[in-house]
């Protein structure tokens, strides 16, 4: 299975969502807080291009937000992503 990555707020609710989602299918994630943190923030920026949270990767690919990777499952291809 392809290595998971979610740049996270406590407060956010789509955070919350994806995650949610992503343990529903029994993926384990590494999970980095963005709270109270500005140079882990400015990190995610950096790869990402976006600043709102959550910003998810799996493998190399960069899914984007909880937006995002609910249109991958309702598409049919984010389980064939978790496994590439």
């Amino acid at each position: 299975m392809a290595a998971v990555v979610i740049y996270s707020s406590d407060w956010c609710p789509y955070c919350i969502r994806a995650k949610q989602l992503l343990g529903s299918k029994g993926v384990q994630y590494e999970e980095i807080r963005v709270d109270g943190k500005p140079d882990v923030r400015a990190e995610m920026t950096r790869k990402a291009g976006r600043t709102s949270v959550p910003q998810i990767w799996i493998g190399s690919t960069h899914v984007g937000g909880c937006d995002d990777l609910y249109a991958l499952e309702r598409a049919g291809k984010l389980d064939a992503l978790l496994k590439a």
